[in-house]
C-alpha cells in the first residue's frame, strides 16, 4: 500500500531530470485542464496539498484506465484552494502519474519499467496494480498504494531512496529533488486528513514522504512511508542507514499501522545505539 508512494514519486522525480517536467508544471500546461483545477502544480500534487478530493472513487477502480480516472478527477470540485490544504489520500499521486505519461508519452508501467524495474534488474513480477494483494488491475494502476514486490526488491528500491537517487551505476532524479523531498513545502497548510497524525504523531509531510523531525519547514533528515498492511520502510541519513519492518496483515488496518508504526520509534534508538561505535 502507502510505501508505494516513495517509489511513485522518484519515477516522477526522473521525468523531471529529463527535463520533461519541473515541480511548477501545472495540470492546465501538462493535461489541458481548464477552470480552477487547471492551475494545479506538481509539487503540490506530491505535497498532497492540491486542494482536490483526496480520495476519488475511480482510483479504485480496475476496470477503467488511469487516463479515464484522472480526467473525471479534472472536473470534481476542490475542496481547497491548492496549496492552502493538506489532505493524505490517492488522488494527488494519480493526477501526478498522468502527467508523467501525457510528458513522455510513455505509460505508468513503462516509466516504472524504465526508471526503476530495468536499472535495479527487479522482477518483471514487480508491478502497480489497482488491487496489488489480487494483483489485478494494470490499466488503472493504484499509484500511491498499488505497488507489488518482494521484501528484498523494495530494499533495493530504498537504497536508492537512502542515496538520493545515485546506488552504483543508477541515477533517478537529482540530489535537489531529493533535498527537496525532505522539506515541507508548504508549512501553513490547514492540516486535513492525516493517518499518522491520527495516531498522536505530529509528521508534516514532504513530497510524497514522511518527515520524521521537529524541523519539517528546514528539512528532516529522517523520512518514512508506512503503508496500510504495515509495511513500513524509513531511511535515517543522519544516523547512517534505512530500515524495513516487513509485515502483511489484513482486517485491522488501523490497528496494524498503530503497530507497525509505533515498532519503528521503538526500533530507531536501538538501531542508533547499535550503530554508535
Amino acid at each position: 500500500a502507502s510505501a508505494s508512494k516513495w517509489i511513485s514519486a522518484m519515477v516522477v522525480f526522473d521525468v523531471i531530470r529529463r527535463g520533461q517536467l519541473s515541480l511548477d508544471s501545472t495540470t492546465g500546461q501538462v493535461l489541458g485542464w481548464t477552470g480552477p483545477n487547471a492551475d494545479i502544480n506538481l509539487r503540490q500534487l506530491l505535497s498532497f496539498t492540491s486542494g482536490l478530493d483526496a480520495d476519488a472513487a475511480c482510483t479504485r477502480n480496475p476496470l477503467t484506465t488511469l487516463a479515464a480516472c484522472v480526467n473525471t478527477i479534472s472536473g470534481s470540485a476542490a475542496v481547497a484552494d491548492a496549496g492552502t490544504r493538506y489532505d493524505y489520500g490517492s488522488t494527488h499521486l494519480h493526477v501526478a502519474a498522468r502527467m508523467a505519461e501525457v510528458a513522455t508519452g510513455r505509460t505508468w508501467d513503462q516509466l516504472f519499467d524504465e526508471v526503476l524495474r530495468q536499472p535495479l534488474q527487479l522482477s518483471s513480477s514487480v508491478r502497480y496494480y489497482t488491487f496489488p494483494m489480487q494483483s489485478t488491475g494494470m490499466l488503472n494502476p493504484l499509484i500511491a498504494g498499488g505497488l507489488r514486490v518482494s521484501v528484498d526488491e523494495y530494499a533495493k528500491l530504498l537504497g536508492l531512496e537512502y542515496h538520493r537517487g545515485l546506488l552504483g551505476a543508477v541515477t533517478v532524479g537529482t540530489t535537489a529533488l531529493f533535498d527537496a523531498q525532505a522539506i515541507e513545502p508548504y508549512p501553513s497548510v490547514v492540516i486535513g486528513n492525516t493517518p499518522v497524525g491520527a495516531l498522536g504523531y505530529t509528521y508534516r509531510y514532504g513530497l510524497s514522504a514522511w518527515l520524521e523531525c521537529a524541523t519539517p519547514a528546514t528539512g528532516c533528515t529522517r523520512l518514512s512511508s508506512p503503508g496500510a498492511f504495515g509495511f513500513t520502510p524509513w531511511v535515517d541519513r543522519q544516523n547512517g542507514y534505512y530500515a524495513i519492518l516487513a509485515m502483511e496483515v489484513g482486517g485491522l488496518t488501523g490497528g496494524v499501522v498503530r503497530f507497525s508504526v509505533d515498532l519503528e520509534q521503538a526500533i530507531e534508538p536501538l538501531i542508533v545505539d547499535a550503530l554508535t561505535p
